[in-house]
């Protein structure tokens, strides 16, 4: 029986063009240039090992911003604040069922407090969890076991898991977790149809 249901945010959840592209676009900056920031000192900072705004600071003059860095990370994350509310509706009637539903995404702290607050998802779900937390990203084992460990009594079995990423889902179900891999909302409804109207086992 599937007791939790865990969501993944980008790709699912969050639907919208990654800002490294749409700042490249909108800045005429080089995307080789985002990307190496992406590539190397972001990294450390999605398991809590460094802070962004430490991080991305030197970078901003390159990349032509010349406002603070906190007025940066507010353009960057609201840029992608754009919600699948198909998928909110969803996890608000495996709610009503008894499911719990949780966050789990790779995300760093700044992210994933506006994600808290400013997009609600503190609200929408029971639970949000982040690699920066964890310290660990998926699809490490040490992820999903901070996420069991965090549930409390529910079994690996009775977790189930949705995510855009192969590479996360086969990490899931080789840790135990019921998982599967989101395509479009569609066949991620008709499955979770499944479960509400039919049962979980």
């Amino acid at each position: 029986m599937i007791k939790v249901i865990l969501f993944d945010a980008d790709g699912m959840l969050v639907i919208t063009e990654m800002f490294s592209v749409q700042y490249c676009r909108e800045s005429n900056v080089p995307y080789e240039e985002i990307l190496l920031f992406f590539k190397n000192e972001f990294s450390p900072c999605l398991i809590g090992q460094a802070d962004l705004k430490e991080k991305v600071s030197p970078y901003l003059e390159k990349w032509g911003w010349n406002k603070s860095v906190e007025e940066f990370l507010e353009y960057w994350f609201e840029s992608e604040n754009h919600i699948d509310h198909r998928v909110v509706k969803v996890i608000k009637e495996l709610r009503e069922k008894g499911i719990k539903c949780c966050l789990l995404t790779n995300q760093e702290k700044y992210k994933i407090e506006f994600m808290r607050e400013r997009m609600n998802f503190a609200e929408i779900f029971d639970r949000v969890f982040s690699s920066a937390e964890a310290g660990a990203k998926k699809p490490s084992p040490e992820i999903f076991e901070y996420v069991t460990r965090e549930l409390g009594d529910v079994k690996k079995e009775e977790i189930m898991l949705w995510d855009d990423k192969e590479k996360n889902v086969r990490g899931a179900e080789e840790f135990g977790f019921k998982a599967s891999i989101y395509k479009d909302f569609e066949s991620f409804k008709k499955e979770i149809d499944k479960i509400i109207l039919y049962g979980n086992n």
